[in-house]
């Protein structure tokens, strides 16, 4: 995988751009001056990315990933990862058939849906995943593969299905691993 150096990165224009940021030559990275990334986080192949968006340290977003944030936006936090075609919206047309959909569509004749989204501390998506707006994936929150998430997990539990349930609390070991990480980084 080829990233972009840090002298194109720079010249990207990111409304905040911290160090060690990897991002693929191959990925689609729109509105930079609205998204902020913070160190050690890495952005692969083919992924979009877009709008209003915030993306913690140690965060990876692996290939396939598109993350809308549009004008709602999206939180991402720290020691997160995104895993293969993760998809997260910040905004949704209206599926009822009360109003009409899609982008050609004049906004007088449809009902979008626009809402932040946030991903918490040491979360991570499995694959095919897709977070709707609104959403809050709660600090420590673990979401299975395929799993489509309509409503907010609770703190450190795992999660699967479409749509996403609780399954069970999820360990809190990982606390004192990012602990010694942190004291190594000084």
């Amino acid at each position: 995988m080829a990233y972009l150096s840090d002298k194109e990165l720079l010249s990207m224009g990111f409304k905040r751009l911290g160090s060690n940021v990897k991002i693929s030559d191959k990925a689609a990275i729109y509105d930079c001056h609205k998204i902020e990334i913070g160190d050690n986080s890495r952005i692969d192949d083919f992924c979009i990315v877009s709008g209003n968006v915030v993306i913690g340290r140690n965060t990876h977003i692996t290939p396939q990933c598109l993350v809308a944030g549009g004008g709602p936006g999206i939180i991402i936090g720290d020691f997160i990862a995104l895993a293969y075609g993760v998809k997260v919206f910040a905004q949704s047309d209206d599926y009822s058939g009360k109003t009409m959909v899609n982008s050609t569509i004049p906004k007088k004749y449809k009902a979008e849906i626009f809402e932040a989204v946030s991903i918490g501390k040491h979360s991570i998506v499995g694959a095919g995943s897709i977070i709707m707006p609104g959403v809050e994936v709660s600090e420590g929150s673990a979401i299975g593969a395929n799993s489509l998430v309509i409503k907010s997990t609770e703190p450190w539990s795992i999660n699967v299905g479409s749509p996403s349930r609780k399954i069970k609390e999820r360990s809190r070991d990982l606390l004192n691993l990012e602990k010694k990480y942190l004291e190594c980084e000084k």
